[in-house]
This record gives structure tokens, C-alpha cells and sequence, in this order.
């Protein structure tokens, strides 16, 4: 099996108050005109800035979905003489496949709160701050993974093909997608997406965000990502990323409605991602997946997007618990090391103890690494990053100054 195979699709008029001026009566002082802030303008009071605890949970909850469908519902998994479990998954434990099976939709709703999370954590800050926050936040996590996944397929080789030393180092860069380099876990892919979305979202950051831009930033890669896969041009395509556009766009959506309050535009926004997204969801089905329904796939993201709009509405601000927080942390670093390195220790252990409990194991062992990797080593090497990257920063701006 090719590496190249599991990354195959696994490789959005200032009003202006006019009138007649009439000339006042004699003595009469200027009154000086008044101005109100329009619905979408003003800030929900408590909402701006409050740590979401439910999105936490939501995070561990889509990457524990991506997980069970990669050892127990994928078509790959499912056919005869697969080099995980060396037949078909759906005559190991049907009940489980048949529900593995959705799990792949825990990308689209990584894809969502990645447009919910980014646009609230960079609100007011600069884009130097939005870059530092982002490096420190994907990178550390990430190194890790590489060498570890590396290490697990070079000393357990048979299931996936270790990649050249030339490509490992590249793929350090986080930036392999755009060279046209294998990714060392078919996992990175969605990476890719994330990073083309931050570049985009830089831009409104540089201007400063406010309601309307963010707005218009919706509407103005939504039209993008439509017109991409027509236009038939590769940068176009590249930049608009029809794929995950909308999902991003539905997360950015989200969050105005949590900071400003709903309204029919936003509401109008979020309707064309789900519309939208709907269809990326068939055309997956169709081209990656092959083994769940589009009606399945469509219930479950729509009740996603529904949690994520009572969310967004206040409805779960009682929800609480550091245990959510410790969630959430363990997410990124469970998502980029448990396929590679976990379907290979599949294999290896298929034959010592009931399938079910193998899978449920692996996802446990993966979790308390994730649970150090977040401990002693994203966040030792974040902080080193930080305030590396700040120094460097304030040295760029004295010289140029």
C-alpha cells in the first residue's frame, strides 16, 4: 500500500444619513447629530472573549470520529487481504464499521471550528501576533509527529511505505502539499487546507477586522470557491480551495453570530455553507469514501452545525470543566499521530486480543501520548518559539525604524 493511496483525498454603502438643512431659528445652538450602533455592530455583551468549553469537547469528539473511521471504517479497511487486518473490517465487527464509517465527517467539523476558533483568538490582534500564535500553535505538535511517525515505520515496516530522507525533511516545513512531496501520514493533508485558509484570513487581519469585512471576506471566497472548479485555473483553484472553503466560511460565520448576535445575513451565509457543504460531502462519498450514505453523512452534519450555532447563541455558556480544556489540548496532537502509527501496531497486534478492544486500546495509548506531547513538548517549545519569534520581531522593527 502506497502512501500516495491514503492521501487521496484523505488527499467566502456606508450609510449615510441625508437630509434637507434648514436654517435654524435665531439662538438656536447646532445640535449635534447622534449616531447608534446597528445590531450587527455592537458586541454582545459577555460573549466577546469567553472561553467556549462545549467547542473543547466538540474537538476531541470529531478527532476520537476521524480515528475509529481510520482502524475500523474505511473502504480500504474493508476489503480483503488488507495489510491492517488482513480482511475485511465489516466481517470483524459489523456494528462497528457501520458506524466507523460516518467518522470521516470529524474533518468538515475540524474544518468549521477551525473558521469559529481563528477568527475569535486573532479579533484585535495584529498580524504579527497572528502569525506568532499560529506558528507556535501547529508546529511544535507537528515536528514531533514527523519523527515520530518516521521512527514507527521505519521499525515496524510492511504496512506503509517509509518516505526518502529528503521528503521527511520537507515535509518539516509543513509546507510539502505545495511542492509536490508525500506527506509522511496521509493525515496532513487537511494541513494543506488550513494553511491556504490562514494566508487568506491574514489579509482582513492586516486590515484590521470588524464585522463588515469579515463578512465581506465570506461572500468574496464563497464566490471563489464557486467559481474555481469551472474557471479551470490551477491558482485560482489552489487559493479558493473549493474542497473546505465552505466549512471554514460556516465556522467564520458562527463566531459574527457569537460576538455580534444573529441576523438574517448571517443566517443567509451559514444556509449556502450547509447547501454547499452538503455537496462536498456527496461528492467525497462518491470519489473517496464509498462506504456511508450522503443522507447519514448530511444528518450528522447538520446537527453539528446546529450544536455549533447554539453554541455560538450562548446556550452552553454553563458548560464547564477543566477536563474539557485538557480535551481540546489533546486533539491536534491525537488527529496528526494516530493513522500511520496506529494502523501499523494494528497489524502487528490484530491476532492478541479481541478486535474491539485492540481499537479501543490504540486510541487510549494515542491519547496519553498526546496527552505528554501536549505536556513536555507543545508547550516547553511553544514558549521558546514565542518568545524567540518576538525577539526576532522587535529586532526587525528597531532596524527599520
Amino acid at each position: 500500500m502506497s502512501m500516495q493511496d491514503a492521501q487521496r483525498r484523505t488527499s467566502i454603502p456606508r450609510r449615510v444619513l441625508s437630509g434637507l438643512h434648514q436654517p435654524l431659528p435665531p439662538g438656536t445652538a447646532p445640535v449635534r447629530p447622534t449616531t447608534r450602533a446597528t445590531p450587527r455592530a455592537a458586541v454582545v455583551p459577555d460573549r466577546a472573549g469567553r472561553r467556549l468549553y462545549a467547542i473543547d469537547g466538540i474537538r476531541l469528539l470529531a478527532a476520537l470520529m476521524v480515528a475509529v473511521h481510520h482502524y475500523a471504517g474505511t473502504n480500504r479497511m474493508d476489503q480483503p487481504g488488507n495489510r491492517v487486518w488482513d480482511r475485511p473490517v465489516s466481517d470483524i465487527m459489523p456494528t462497528v464499521f457501520r458506524f466507523a464509517s460516518y467518522g470521516w465527517i470529524g474533518v468538515e467539523i475540524f474544518f468549521v471550528i477551525s473558521g469559529f476558533v481563528i477568527c475569535m483568538s486573532c479579533w484585535g490582534r495584529s498580524p504579527r501576533q497572528f502569525f506568532v500564535s499560529r506558528v507556535i500553535r501547529l508546529y511544535p505538535a507537528y515536528w514531533f509527529a514527523v519523527a515520530f511517525t518516521t521512527v514507527v515505520l521505519t521499525l515496524l515496516p510492511g504496512v506503509w511505505d517509509r518516505l526518502r530522507t529528503q521528503d521527511v525533511l520537507l515535509n518539516v516545513t509543513m509546507l510539502q502539499s505545495g511542492s509536490g512531496v508525500m506527506n509522511v501520514d496521509g493525515v496532513y493533508w487537511t494541513l494543506w487546507s488550513e494553511l491556504r485558509f490562514y494566508l487568506l484570513f491574514l489579509v482582513v487581519v492586516w486590515t484590521g477586522l470588524t464585522y463588515r469585512k469579515v463578512v465581506v471576506f465570506c461572500c468574496v471566497w464563497g464566490a471563489a470557491a464557486m467559481l474555481a472548479p469551472i474557471s479551470k485555473l490551477p491558482l485560482l483553484e489552489l487559493v479558493a480551495n473549493p474542497e473546505g472553503a465552505w466549512y471554514f466560511i460556516a465556522g467564520l460565520a458562527l463566531y459574527l453570530m457569537h460576538r455580534f448576535g444573529q441576523d438574517l445575513l448571517l443566517w443567509g451565509i451559514l444556509a449556502m455553507a450547509w447547501l454547499m457543504g452538503q455537496r462536498e460531502l456527496g461528492i467525497r462519498i462518491d470519489e473517496v469514501e464509498h462506504v456511508s450514505g450522503w443522507r447519514g453523512s448530511v444528518l450528522i452534519f447538520t446537527v453539528f452545525l446546529l450544536a455549533m450555532v447554539a453554541i455560538a447563541l450562548g446556550a452552553t455558556d454553563r458548560v464547564r470543566g477543566r477536563w474539557l480544556v485538557t480535551a481540546g489540548a489533546l486533539t491536534y496532537p491525537l488527529y496528526l499521530m494516530h493513522y500511520a502509527a496506529g494502523t501499523t501496531l494494528i497489524n502487528r497486534l490484530r491476532d492478541t486480543m479481541d478486535a474491539r478492544l485492540l481499537v479501543v486500546s490504540v486510541i487510549a495509548g494515542f491519547m496519553l501520548l498526546s496527552w505528554l506531547v501536549h505536556r513536555f513538548v507543545e508547550r516547553p517549545v511553544a514558549g521558546l518559539l514565542k518568545r524567540g519569534l518576538d525577539t526576532s520581531f522587535a529586532r526587525l522593527r528597531n532596524a527599520g525604524a
